[in-house]
């Protein structure tokens, strides 16, 4: 049975969203993370609701914030807790995603998902898997988790638009062109925006190109 995922919202109210925009928040963090994303968004997609979720557990080596599922290099966990909790997590936030579509009245075309780290990780592996296409995915510093399954998995392939620091020392720049290759391997329509000079973190040109993007996908919901 799914656990139910705590959130928070801002933007626009149920009856006059047209389009959601779901933002996954990384290892150790929490909704409130990403949430403050909206406020540079908001001013130019004005009928968007910002839906922020806790992940499911308390992070093991913080616990201040939460976690998709334990990483054995940070916390001692095994390779296969790691693969039981990410698959769980899956279960948890693909349940939260068809609730909370339902709540608003809306299809699956009008819901972005936007991941950090381990949420990128955690949107770059759901979204190919659910039944029907959400209108997109942007990837922020993460990567593409177990890429073999990929072509034998997916079911749908929602646009989708990585992004990555060139600097970062938490999860490897290299990641990004793995992910890109992989999924164009498999005929996704890839985007990419290397942010310059930057490490583990989202940048002004990041959100800038995320604005673009979602106003590509989001067309005729503005």
């Amino acid at each position: 049975m799914a656990r139910a995922l705590n959130f928070k919202s801002a933007g626009a109210a149920k009856g006059k969203a047209t389009s959601l925009m779901v933002l996954i928040h990384g290892y150790g963090a929490n909704g409130d993370d990403l949430l403050c994303l909206s406020d540079s968004l908001i001013p130019y997609l004005p009928y968007t609701a910002f839906i922020s979720p806790d992940a499911p557990e308390a992070c093991s080596s913080n616990g201040l914030g939460f976690q998709w599922f334990p990483i054995p290099r940070f916390d001692g966990s095994t390779e296969s807790q790691a693969r039981a909790g990410m698959l769980a997590s899956s279960d948890d936030l693909n349940t939260f995603l068809d609730v909370l579509l339902a709540e608003y009245g809306l299809g699956p075309e009008a819901l972005a998902l936007f991941g950090f780290s381990q949420g990128a990780m955690m949107s770059l592996h759901i979204s190919p898997r659910r039944n029907k296409s959400v209108a997109g995915v942007i990837a922020c510093s993460g990567r593409l988790l177990i890429p073999e399954l990929l072509q034998t998995e997916m079911r749908v392939k929602p646009p989708i638009l990585l992004m990555h620091g060139d600097q970062d020392l938490v999860v490897p720049f290299t990641e990004m062109s793995k992910a890109s290759d992989a999924l164009m391997t498999a005929d996704f329509d890839v985007y990419s925006h290397i942010m310059k000079g930057a490490g583990h973190s989202i940048t002004p040109d990041g959100l800038g190109a995320t604005l673009q993007f979602l106003k590509k996908i989001y067309r005729p919901r503005l």
